[in-house]
């Protein structure tokens, strides 16, 4: 059985990198300041970088591959902004994390169209797989496993995201080949 991986046009999958779990104060605060840079243009102003928020805790993110404590005092500090308001931030968005992820970021979507044509039993598949519920990670720090809202390809459910490769029309028996190539 040969799997394949439904190419959708438009959709460019986010680069994934993997994550290191234990940072030093440095490397954090130089992360922090080189998405700043990035994202403040012309803006001086404490203020005004405020609306480049979300990009810069994804440059972050990407960098470090998670956003760690250190990150979230680096940046209030940058911005003037509380701690608690940035970590409220970041926690509401899916694609920011505030934990380490595995090296392979495994994304089912469990909207209803990918329900309804075999997407509970590719989500049992891939638990089982990996012995994982949503939301853990394994303890050598290979997998992580999410469920996620919809993407938006309906058509090819049920749809599995693993780092930047998406796969649609998934089958139970195809979970283990896909995660087969990631090992």
């Amino acid at each position: 059985m040969s799997v394949e991986t439904t190419e959708v046009e438009g959709i460019e999958p986010a680069v994934v990198h993997p994550p290191r779990h234990a940072w030093s104060e440095e490397e954090v605060r130089a992360a922090v300041q080189a998405a700043i840079a990035r994202r403040a243009g012309a803006a001086s102003d404490p203020l005004q970088m405020r609306e480049e928020l979300i990009p810069i805790l994804s440059d972050i993110n990407q960098t470090l591959g998670y956003l760690p404590p250190e990150a979230f005092v680096e940046v209030g500090k940058q911005l003037r902004m509380p701690v608690s308001q940035l970590f409220s931030v970041a926690s509401f968005y899916q694609m920011l994390s505030t934990k380490p992820r595995g090296r392979h970021v495994v994304q089912f979507c469990e909207s209803a169209p990918c329900h309804v044509v075999g997407g509970r039993q590719v989500w049992a598949a891939l638990q089982e797989a990996l012995k994982l519920g949503p939301g853990e990670t394994s303890p050598d720090g290979k997998w992580t496993l999410q469920t996620t809202s919809c993407i938006g390809i309906c058509a090819v459910g049920p749809v599995l995201i693993v780092d930047a490769d998406i796969y649609g029309n998934v089958t139970p028996a195809q979970v283990t080949e896909i995660l087969a190539k990631y090992r």
